[in-house]
């Protein structure tokens, strides 16, 4: 067990068992690779859910905290922050033109644009929203009934009133379920905690078409999908199709709490002071590490980069699969996969532990890797033999 048995007691007595957890306490941390509380060396192929895409501790992100750590940690938002300008700068000049938000969560950027939305169509009787089944858009309140995953929901219920779903990819099913009430349809241009689902071609744009014709805000929770993860600087850009909202944190930070929404010029403003906060939204520390993610994007290519690991993953996959019937569909883009079986994949899981490799599986049967774009080639290898090793148990 690589997780000290004082960190093991302590968690036991004062940490609310809210997560299920392995028997690993990680301690340090350099691109793909953690150290344990026991000294043992684990390969990371989803660092931090998704966090971590520059990999753990990038030099340039680790001396711009450090930094920015010995100048000013914090300020609260009725002052101007010169790097928060920055930094929503930045996100504008390769999304597209708007204002930006900054918060500390995916869930609180999602909440955000529900907010955001519902401001916008407070004057015109629209309150609504649809969103699609296998979503997820995080745990609090707003974000919780908008994510169409019922087992999310046991315990909690009832949600907020004025959310529908519907199958994603279906794009007569929001047609069905739009009405005059409606002020916006949420959706990840790649479903991430359902199953790394690639929606099928088209799909996107014509969810624009009916937004437009229907007077609707289309949101997209770009969380998971968003900052150079999937070969392009947002996953929107795939489709060539500009949101009028677009919620990101993961890896805009680098590892420090930070999430964000992007909103179009044309709604951005009806957010008036005194209408949405956050006391720690885009402080110092925070948008330092933002900027310095997006100088290493810049400087090492980043994106090329991960589309070269879209094409290692796609390669390794590939190969598997021929060699495993228990291997449905291969799908992802980028440094975001997913390798579906068809039947549970704990136990792939649990054998590349063993292993000292980590992998997830989301959606029961869905292995899913969120790797750092940097990933190497060795230590991809490394991975697959693993992952391979876990099949053979299945």
């Amino acid at each position: 067990m690589s997780v000290s048995t004082q960190t093991k007691s302590d968690y036991d007595s004062y940490v609310v068992p809210s997560y299920g957890r392995l028997p690993v306490a990680f301690v340090r941390g350099a691109g793909a690779w953690l150290q344990s509380e026991g000294g043992g060396k684990y390969l990371d192929m989803y660092p931090g859910w998704g966090v971590n895409l520059v990999g753990h501790c990038h030099p340039t992100v680790v001396a711009a905290i450090r930094d920015q750590a010995g100048r000013l940690l914090h300020t609260p938002n009725n002052f101007y922050n010169p790097l928060q300008a920055q930094l929503a700068a930045e996100i504008v000049k390769r999304s597209f033109p708007g204002k930006v938000f900054f918060g500390n969560s995916g869930a609180e950027a999602n909440e955000g644009a529900l907010k955001l939305a519902r401001k916008w169509g407070s004057g015109k009787g629209k309150w609504k929203f649809i969103t699609m089944e296998n979503s997820f858009h995080g745990r609090t309140f707003g974000a919780l009934s908008a994510t169409a995953q019922a087992k999310y929901h046991r315990g909690f219920e009832p949600m907020l009133p004025g959310f529908t779903y519907v199958p994603f990819g279906d794009t007569e099913a929001v047609k069905a379920a739009m009405d005059s009430e409606t002020c916006a349809v949420m959706v990840e241009p790649i479903q991430g905690e359902g199953g790394v689902n690639v929606p099928p071609a088209g799909y996107l744009q014509a969810l624009r078409t009916l937004c437009d014709e229907r007077d609707c805000l289309l949101i997209f929770d770009e969380v998971q999908t968003g900052v150079a993860r999937t070969g392009h600087w947002f996953g929107f850009q795939w489709a060539g199709v500009q949101p009028d909202v677009m919620t990101l944190a993961k890896a805009l930070g680098g590892g420090v709490p930070v999430g964000a929404f992007v909103a179009a010029t044309k709604v951005a403003d009806v957010l008036q002071p005194g209408t949405h906060a956050s006391t720690y939204g885009g402080n110092p520390l925070v948008c330092a590490a933002g900027l310095a993610v997006i100088k290493v994007i810049d400087e090492e290519q980043g994106l090329t980069r991960a589309n070269e690991v879209q094409a290692m993953f796609r390669e390794r996959a590939k190969a598997l699969q021929a060699r495993f019937n228990v291997i449905r569909e291969i799908r992802g883009a980028g440094a975001m996969f997913g390798i579906e079986l068809d039947k549970p994949g704990q136990a792939v899981v649990d054998a590349c532990l063993e292993e000292h490799v980590l992998v997830n599986c989301t959606h029961e049967h869905v292995l899913r890797f969120l790797t750092s774009i940097f990933v190497t080639r060795d230590e991809t290898d490394k991975a697959f033999a693993a992952v391979e090793r876990g099949l053979r148990a299945l």
